[in-house]
């Protein structure tokens, strides 16, 4: 083999408690030589990024980039591509469409040529299309009425998606996938019965992509919580309509109850998991047992006010997820990339609870490391049983392994002392590891000594960027095929 790394994921969720006299000692036996399984990276080719306005901002483009620098990113995924703000549609006196995509362009140009590609959520409503003006709590208010004419909805459809062939040609576009609505079983549509209805949407949606180039891949439901994931491909293979993948959502503050469907003593930053699992019984059950499982938003908590996302707790919560989620979904999309958010409004200052990697001023938090740590990983898992380790090993025969503390949020642990006791190794190989904890990228922690500036200074600001690099690799010798942690 060429050696080993070991990629710095010993990571801490919340201050350690005081080390005890005898701490923990966990023995992980590795045999470097043994035979591993596909590990495809399915937590780094899609991200989501809030509304597609925002994809005209600098600050966003830059933020892009820099989290494409240090992933794996294939696909962006964002609302509204319909939205009025970008005058995708429009009517004459007389009530005929006018349809205007050049906004559209500019935003699926810029990705395209940073290299990625557009997830497409099909929706919202344009105003003039809508059935009533009923207007999600969003701060930018978006319409998530049915539309008042089927006819004029699929007529939108087919000329969007013909712009589309037409501009980037039919290889690029059939590579994206089109996705139908956002969360039908939540706020974010009115037609009643909410099932019923979207189920009507759903079929004119995947019959107008289809007219336009059997190529297109079309899905759903999209929904909040895992619903209706069985319930969508049982009516799409009744009603013979296209299905090309499944898509749902998953946050881990919610409960077991609405998720998974029971009540159980699941600790909720556990919970993303076995709803991962639950949607890809429902495929392998149903009549389309072939369907890829995308989930198209996830994260650990939906509520900005305990600020979860902006701390160190996201590290070893991203690995804990990868090891627990790996083969159960072909693409999990973090939600999101980027604080250029609005959902709830401009966001007020750092550090505010808000979903992105990225943060105001280009302020990278614990989670982005996180991710540029993962991304390291290897192609391929060797199996085993310690919870808190993930091993993997890369196509020139490198080792990667990432370790972690998983603390729960709000609770101090224990400090884990590790002994690795690997087989099969060359002599003089050593280990080289990175560290994300409180000492190394913790920018949320610096902002909190600096006073929580509303508005940090460039002084701060450079400072802020500079704590989230991690230090260089430390190396360390592999004595008799064994080191400690």
């Amino acid at each position: 083999m060429a050696g080993l790394l070991l990629s710095g994921l010993w990571l801490l969720a919340s201050p350690a408690a005081p080390a005890p006299a005898e701490p923990t000692i966990e023995v992980i036996a590795i045999d470097s030589t043994a035979k591993g399984r596909p590990f495809p990276h399915f937590w780094e080719q899609m991200i989501g990024s809030g509304r597609a306005p925002l994809a005209l901002r600098e600050s966003y483009r830059n933020n892009l980039r820099t989290v494409m620098s240090a992933t794996a990113i294939n696909y962006l995924r964002f609302h509204e591509i319909f939205s009025d703000d970008l005058g995708v549609y429009d009517e004459d006196r007389r009530g005929a469409p006018i349809y205007n995509f050049q906004a559209v362009d500019q935003i699926y140009d810029g990705l395209l040529a940073m290299g990625v590609r557009p997830f497409v959520e099909l929706g919202f409503m344009p105003k003039k299309l809508a059935a009533r003006l009923d207007l999600h709590p969003f701060w930018d208010k978006p319409i998530v009425a049915p539309p008042k004419d089927y006819g004029k909805w699929d007529e939108l459809i087919g000329e969007f998606a013909r712009h589309l062939i037409a501009r980037y040609g039919i290889d690029e576009v059939a590579s994206w996938y089109f996705e139908v609505w956002n969360e039908p079983n939540f706020d974010f549509w009115t037609g009643r019965p909410l099932q019923e209805t979207y189920f009507e949407l759903y079929d004119h949606t995947a019959r107008a992509l289809k007219n336009v180039s059997p190529r297109l891949r079309v899905g759903g439901p999209a929904t909040a919580a895992t619903a209706w994931v069985g319930a969508l491909i049982a009516h799409a293979v009744k009603a013979g309509v296209p299905i090309d993948f499944v898509s749902t959502h998953v946050y881990g503050d919610e409960e077991p109850r609405n998720v998974i469907g029971r009540d159980e003593a699941i600790p909720r930053y556990r919970l993303v998991c076995p709803a991962v699992r639950k949607a890809r019984a429902e495929i392998e059950a149903s009549a389309r047992p072939d369907l890829p499982l995308f989930f198209t938003e996830f994260n650990a908590t939906s509520d900005p006010e305990g600020k979860l996302l902006d701390s160190l707790f996201m590290g070893p919560w991203l690995a804990q997820m990868i090891r627990d989620c790996d083969g159960f979904a072909e693409m999990m999309s973090y939600w999101t990339f980027s604080d250029d958010f609005d959902e709830r409004g401009v966001i007020p200052r750092p550090f505010n609870g808000g979903f992105g990697l990225i943060g105001i001023d280009g302020i990278p938090k614990p989670s982005f490391e996180a991710f540029r740590l993962l991304h390291g990983l290897g192609i391929e898992r060797l199996d085993n049983a310690a919870e808190n380790i993930l091993i993997t090993r890369r196509d020139d025969g490198t080792l990667v392994i990432a370790a972690w503390n998983l603390v729960a949020p709000k609770t101090s642990g224990e400090p884990i002392e590790a002994q690795f006791r690997l087989a099969g190794l060359k002599l003089g190989v050593r280990a080289r590891i990175t560290r994300l904890d409180e000492s190394h990228g913790d920018t949320a922690r610096l902002y909190a000594q600096m006073g929580s500036p509303v508005y940090p200074t460039r002084a701060q600001t450079d400072a802020l960027q500079g704590a989230a690099r991690l230090a260089a690799a430390e190396t360390m010798e592999i004595a008799a095929g064994e080191f400690r942690l």
